[in-house]
């Protein structure tokens, strides 16, 4: 609650307007002529220059600022009157009697539509007359019972819904973004080794491999369509000879370059193809 008390921003300690111990409620002013927003050091400023000018108004004989409390565009409530005073900005005698008033600082041009902070300086405002003013639970706007179009559309229709605090929109969870999967790295086949497999490697199903690197060549041939799933077991056998004599025909090797013995350039391209690197 930000509240500046009448000798923190220039005014007598003590309002001089008749006491009162209690009110229906609170009324809501702005200014009624053109406002500019300013930066805040220049409002406590202005506040004076308001009292100043209901001092100078001989018409009104006002004794006082007017205003219960003045709130600025940057929430704070500036202390008027006070609590347990009378207003005299509610038009007439028994209005001023009747309800507390609060005056945004706010024009019927420049700056016309309250910003959130001020609706919640107005609010702190009106909770501090209730707690110690013994205001009541009724809020309006000076137009309420006196023919006016103070406090302007904005804060009237606010007024209207009972001046609520502003909600604070929570922003929708940010999801960490997902990292991208680590591209997993290709496997290696070695040449050597794998020749070593072709020529050594029976069909030997359910016996260890000779070399692990035959099964990612069989892998390889199975995404070709050249070997069955099924006999893709890690052994260089008869059936994975069969299958990369087709690659290598496939390949456009003829008679004994398609012997379903590994060369490199028919490795290369098939390493090339299916994502797997070759070594000597």
């Amino acid at each position: 609650m930000a509240i500046v008390r009448r000798a923190d921003w220039g005014a007598p300690a003590t309002s001089p307007a008749t006491y009162i111990g209690s009110t229906h409620g609170v009324k809501i002013h702005y200014l009624g002529t053109a406002y500019t927003s300013r930066p805040h050091a220049q409002c406590a400023a202005y506040v004076r220059q308001i009292r100043a000018s209901h001092l100078a108004n001989k018409k009104e004989g006002y004794v006082d600022v007017a205003y219960n409390f003045l709130v600025c565009e940057h929430g704070t409530a500036y202390e008027g009157r006070g609590v347990r005073r009378r207003t005299g900005a509610n038009g007439t005698a028994a209005l001023n009697s009747r309800d507390y008033a609060v005056c945004a600082l706010l024009g019927s041009s420049g700056l016309t539509k309250p910003t959130d902070a001020m609706l919640h300086g107005i609010r702190d405002a009106i909770e501090e007359l209730r707690k110690h003013g013994g205001a009541g639970t009724w809020v309006g706007g000076h137009r309420d019972g006196h023919p006016t179009s103070c406090p302007g559309d904005a804060l009237y229709d606010w007024t209207k819904r009972g001046a609520p605090r502003p909600t604070v929109e929570e922003e929708p969870e940010q999801k960490p973004p997902t990292p991208p999967r680590p591209t997993p790295p290709k496997p290696v086949v070695d040449l050597s080794k794998l020749i070593a497999a072709a020529k050594a490697d029976p069909p030997r199903k359910g016996t260890p491999v000779s070399y692990y690197g035959v099964k990612t060549v069989e892998a390889a041939l199975v995404a070709e369509g050249l070997l069955a799933r099924e006999v893709a077991d890690g052994h260089y056998g008869t059936a994975t000879v069969l299958a990369y004599a087709a690659w290598q025909r496939r390949c456009g090797y003829k008679g004994n370059d398609a012997d379903g013995k590994p060369g490199p350039a028919s490795l290369e391209k098939l390493a090339k193809k299916r994502g797997f690197t070759v070594t000597a």
